[in-house]
């Protein structure tokens, strides 16, 4: 193997943006970027995993649409998926087609912007809001070979009118459409989930109250040595549900832990990538589980992609529900104030599943 170019530490104090490092420096790669041999990344191109192809697909216009056969077999498919992978593509979603690529031009429209531009929209140390490195906390870390564009959407007093961006001009009229799209989406699915469980259909929308919404742009140059870095350090999501649009060209970049194997996931074009989130987790006392992923980069095609978190309001106290405890299923998580997860969620590091160690019941050990 060549020799791991490596370039002195970069520091802390300004924004380390990988698009900028890319362009000064394309054949190095800055120390903070540079994994431990435990972290780095198997790059799996050939889709050789047994797993690759058979990420569960789900038809929501079936769930929407179908005749009685349709709805029952798709909501099987469903309960299988979130409780055998946590993951799903969702094909058929109706969100408009125009408005995907829209909201796909206008993230890079955005990205492309000098980084003065950018650099308008800060994300202050411990927020998620804002453009730049996000869960980043300590010289020492392991910096991400990404940059972040994020933004609360709903309800309003989560927004900072601050940062969204006056260029592109449409740029906040395509996010509040395409947002409201995907709302509708997220409460729907939650919908069929929670059929699928056995549970009234509105359970989560009532028990959610006003739910909380945000948006990330997420876009990863190419890098010279994607073997040496992490484009997203893998993590669960603090979310309920968690909708991923990946940009149209963009290389296989998602990976999934499944049976303690990293597996890519090999988007299907117009497809919606779904997950279970830490809010469902702990709702369904672990019957369905949120699934650790990260993303990888790649070496000559950069890659966009558009997160949607759709989660409880602030106000709202949570802990498995009663359907999902019993004798054979002992309570696995406390009850807390959702709010307070979410702001142990973003002032701690991307770690796996370790956030959700905030909510388990430790099982005291009697020898």
């Amino acid at each position: 193997m060549a020799p791991v170019p490596i370039s002195p530490p970069i520091k802390v104090g300004h924004i380390d943006d990988v698009q900028e490092l890319r362009k000064t420096k394309p054949r190095t790669i800055p120390q903070r970027f540079v994994r431990d041999m435990t972290e780095r990344p198997t790059l799996d191109t050939s889709f050789s995993s047994p797993y690759s192809d058979i990420m569960p697909i789900i038809d929501f216009s079936k769930l929407s649409k179908g005749n009685k056969e349709e709805v029952f077999n798709e909501l099987f498919k469903l309960a299988s998926a979130c409780e055998e992978w946590g993951f799903f593509q969702v094909i058929n979603h109706e969100v408009d087609q125009n408005l995907l690529e829209t909201i796909e031009d206008m993230s890079k429209e955005f990205f492309m912007l000098p980084l003065e531009e950018k650099q308008k929209y800060p994300m202050a140390p411990g927020t998620v809001q804002g453009y730049g490195q996000a869960f980043v906390f300590s010289e020492d870390q392991k910096l991400d070979w990404c940059n972040m564009f994020a933004l609360g959407i709903e309800p309003q007093y989560v927004r900072n009118p601050n940062l969204w961006p006056t260029r592109p001009a449409r740029f906040s009229e395509t996010v509040e459409v395409y947002s409201r799209e995907i709302r509708k989406l997220c409460q729907n699915m939650l919908k069929y989930i929670a059929l699928g469980l056995g549970l009234k259909g509105d359970v989560f929308e009532k028990m959610f109250d006003v739910a909380v919404q945000a948006l990330r742009m997420n876009y990863y140059p190419t890098c010279s040595r994607p073997d040496l870095v992490l484009g997203l350090s893998p993590h669960s999501d603090g979310s309920a549900l968690t909708v991923l649009q990946q940009a149209k060209g963009s290389p296989v970049g998602l990976q999934i832990l499944k049976d303690n194997t990293w597996v890519s996931v090999q988007p299907i074009p117009n497809a919606l990538v779904i997950n279970i989130g830490d809010t469902i987790e702990v709702l369904t006392n672990g019957k369905y589980r949120s699934v650790e992923h990260r993303a990888v980069a790649h070496k000559e095609k950069d890659r966009l992609s558009i997160v949607t978190f759709y989660a409880p309001s602030y106000e709202v106290e949570l802990g498995p529900m009663s359907e999902f405890v019993d004798e054979n299923h002992p309570c696995k998580y406390r009850r807390y104030n959702h709010g307070e997860y979410s702001k142990h969620y973003v002032t701690n590091k991307l770690q796996g599943k370790k956030t959700l160690d905030f909510a388990k019941i430790q099982i005291k050990n009697t020898n």
